[in-house]
């Protein structure tokens, strides 16, 4: 047994090495989407690639960079000074907007990296078919510019050949090249601080207690599969559509113990849909990002956040699915949009084998926003994610209007964005009533409505317009989101969940997003003072809880 001083004094420097990069990032960061909506992750890894610590970051993001550095190390030999970077979702990314940067760590001329840093940032344009990267798109071509794992940096001087390929190949080329530098600002930082704990407890030392922080997250995470009952615990949902006419897309999740003395766990998605031919196929790689992010929701908080959680874990995806893409899949829905939905079918699996200990579903879409117009020094780029309402929980009401479960980032300030971009913010509100009843009520969502002050392209990718988030144990579900254009003369004009449209100086967008699902069944008092079960309320737009009730057990 460790010594849990020791272990926890490595925990939290491992730790502050991760967070250190984050605060760098987002101090040095030059685009909007850096440095206020914070859309980045920060992480450290030993020399096996394993996940030893990472900052309070995106989920998305964290789950699958290890396979980002994995292919980097996989496919190239680095030397000291190197600087990878890798979008390839086929290569450990999850879309190309994200640009993860890998950089070794070597310690006492050791021949082999002793710790990689790797940072991992959505950049607001990486090329493509429309402004922002987040296309309708039928094929991974169509999506911006594919990087598989590449030197960007060689023995710490900059290849200028491969960056100026790089930012060739994208609508904003100046905000991209101040936001990579960040990057390589975070790892260098990250690099530095990790050669100081080497320095002050030795490289052997670091060595044994990754491993030993290891150990005990896989030791927490078995004991809690061990409380999982015995069986197949079910669950499925689906997505409303995949952009392009075909929908609902099912996605469907068996947990079950296996193994000796059952402390293994299966999570089994055979029964989800083929892959599809718009952008809502996700790679492997977020698939599993969503099984660490449910399991560790399910851990107290004091347990290291690191690669040992998935030892226990046997991970199931049909291949050419849309939780197991191949190529040429077009993914970039996959990332933000499918991710939720696994979240979803995960915690609704985990609730039926642990009842009350998981809450209703949360708005389960990003809320993704992609503009861009203008051309040569005008050109600009956009890229939001707008929240949401949390699910209710055992005890507690849903929070309202809030990023939840793979989405962590923060709400872009109206001043910054009026300022930034050609845009102005006319109404930005909670959408009262949105969330759903219950003992525990489901948190509200929003409305966020801008006005456009110059041509621009807008794409917009939601979810949960078709579908409700699912209310628990007798909750009601929240309400459906609704997407509307609404033209210079002020008439409205519904829009679908997916879409990409030309917009007009003078038109607005307005976005109202879902609100999470009820927990528990709401109750009232009689005349006399006793408590009687009452009729779910039902928000505008969502379907009857039994209905949902129905289609979760299917």
């Amino acid at each position: 047994m460790s010594d849990p001083v020791r272990l926890q004094l490595m925990k939290d420097l491992f730790g502050s090495v991760a967070e250190e990069m984050g605060t760098t990032l987002e101090r040095t960061g030059l685009s909007p989407n850096i440095k206020e909506r914070r859309d980045f992750s920060c992480a450290v890894f030993d020399g096996a690639a394993r996940l030893i610590a990472q900052a309070a970051h995106i989920p998305v993001h964290l789950g699958s960079m290890a396979s980002a550095v994995e292919s980097a190390v996989a496919q190239l030999s680095l030397a000291p000074g190197d600087e990878v970077l890798v979008n390839d979702p086929f290569a450990g990314g999850t879309h190309l907007p994200d640009l993860t940067l890998v950089t070794p760590v070597f310690l006492d001329g050791a021949r082999a990296p002793r710790f990689f840093v790797a940072s991992r940032a959505h950049h607001a344009d990486v090329g493509g078919m429309s402004p922002g990267s987040m296309p309708l798109a039928r094929s991974i071509y169509q999506e911006g510019l594919r990087i598989p794992p590449v030197r960007i940096a060689r023995v710490g001087a900059l290849d200028r050949e491969v960056l100026g390929l790089v930012l060739a190949n994208m609508r904003v080329p100046e905000e991209r090249l101040g936001d990579l530098a960040a990057q390589r600002g975070a790892n260098a930082v990250g690099a530095n601080r990790l050669g100081a704990l080497a320095a002050r407890f030795g490289a052997r030392a670091l060595a044994t207690a990754t491993d030993e922080l290891l150990d005990y997250s896989e030791r927490l995470v078995r004991a809690l599969v061990r409380e999982i009952p015995p069986g197949r615990h079910r669950f499925a949902d689906a997505l409303d559509d995949d952009g392009l006419g075909h929908g609902p897309i099912p996605i469907a999740v068996e947990v079950r113990r296996e193994g000796r003395r059952g402390a293994d766990v299966v999570f089994d998605f055979t029964g989800s849909s083929p892959q599809v031919e718009g952008p809502v196929n996700a790679v492997r790689a977020v698939t599993l990002s969503a099984v660490f992010y449910a399991l560790r929701t399910l851990l107290s908080l004091d347990v290291p956040t690191n690669a040992g959680i998935l030892r226990p874990v046997r991970l199931i995806t049909p291949p050419a699915s849309v939780v197991d893409a191949a190529p040429p899949a077009a993914v970039s829905a996959g990332n933000v949009e499918t991710s939720q939905r696994l979240v979803d079918v995960v915690l609704g699996a985990l609730a039926r084998a642990l009842p009350g200990r998981v809450p209703a579903a949360s708005a389960g879409t990003m809320n993704n926003l992609a503009v861009g117009g203008g051309t040569g020094i005008a050109a600009f780029a956009y890229y939001e994610t707008i929240a949401g309402g949390m699910g209710g929980r055992p005890g507690l009401d849903g929070l309202s209007a809030v990023q939840t479960h793979m989405t962590n980032t923060r709400n872009t300030p109206i001043e910054a964005l009026e300022h930034a971009y050609p845009l102005r913010i006319t109404r930005y509100q909670v959408r009262r009533g949105s969330g759903g009843a219950g003992a525990a009520r489901g948190g509200d969502g929003v409305i966020r409505e801008m006005e456009v002050l110059a041509p621009l392209t807008a794409t917009v990718v939601s979810e949960r317009r078709a579908s409700a988030p699912y209310g628990l144990a007798g909750g009601a579900p929240g309400a459906r989101g609704r997407n509307v254009r609404i033209d210079v003369a002020g008439a409205e004009h519904e829009l679908p969940a997916k879409v990409t449209l030309a917009l007009e100086a003078g038109e607005r967008l307005r976005i109202e997003t879902p609100g999470g699902g009820g927990y528990g069944v709401e109750r009232a008092a009689t005349g006399d003072g006793t408590p009687v079960a009452t009729t779910a309320f039902v928000a505008r737009g969502a379907p009857s809880p039994r209905a949902k009730r129905v289609r979760s057990r299917s």
